[in-house]
């Protein structure tokens, strides 16, 4: 299974959002919506989408400005949207760091495209951006390596022991990749540590059942028979 693309619809016009969000879904991409600046800045605190579509007439802030904020921190994905035909926007808006531009009323599939263009172009960044954090998003959980903390999808954070931390991490560093069990020992041994009573199987069961929707159907870590376990990529 491809990892789907995340991306971030801001846009205070909830008809409009909703209808977008609808058809990118159905095109394949993960979608995450926010009604205004508040809103985008509490999802990208958590997770850092691959592509964000802006608005640029937001009621709490200035889209311009919000674009510039989020080229400051990450390479992420830009698409600024606006009904205005002013050319000095799309102007300031490239100049400050935004990837591309486009004017409402637009074709769903044209901006489709382009968001999937836009996000294949960023993907090798984003992927070493993430991997020089030591932070590792995945179906809406993100793993911080660094803090050794993991927040669910609302934010809350999950406690995990010491084996359970390591196989995770071990998953999410080669997420998209099968490891077999053999690799997620030694990618999980401390200093000759040997896990003993604790083995693989029993790890990534107590996983799921703290992350799973449904410990006995996982969609986010996977078993790859005959091989071992694939942690699904965001």
């Amino acid at each position: 299974m491809s990892a789907k693309a995340h991306v971030l619809i801001v846009e205070d016009e909830p008809v409009t959002r909703a209808k977008l969000a609808a058809y990118l879904t159905g095109e394949g991409f993960q979608v995450s919506e926010a009604a205004d600046a508040k809103d985008m800045k509490a999802i990208v605190s958590k997770t850092v989408p691959d592509v964000v579509l802006l608005d640029i007439n937001l009621p709490d802030e200035s889209g311009l400005i919000l674009a510039r904020e989020l080229r400051a921190k990450s390479s992420v994905g830009i698409i600024l949207v606006t009904a205005r035909q002013d050319e000095t926007d799309r102007i300031v808006g490239l100049e400050i760091g935004a990837d591309d531009y486009i004017t409402k009323p637009f074709n769903p599939r044209e901006l489709a495209v382009r968001v999937r263009n836009l996000q294949r172009r960023v993907a090798p960044t984003m992927a070493a951006e993430r991997s020089a954090t030591g932070i590792h998003n995945f179906a809406g959980w993100r793993l911080d390596c660094d803090a050794r903390q993991l927040a669910s999808p609302t934010g809350e954070l999950v406690r995990l022991t010491r084996g359970e931390f390591d196989v995770l991490a071990a998953l999410a560093r080669n997420a998209g990749r099968a490891l077999t069990r053999d690799q997620l020992l030694d990618l999980t041994q401390h200093d000759g540590e040997a896990v003993i009573d604790r083995t693989i199987d029993v790890l990534v069961g107590r996983l799921r059942r703290k992350i799973e929707a449904d410990s006995r159907h996982p969609s986010i870590i996977l078993t790859v028979h005959g091989v071992g376990y694939r942690l699904v990529a965001n």
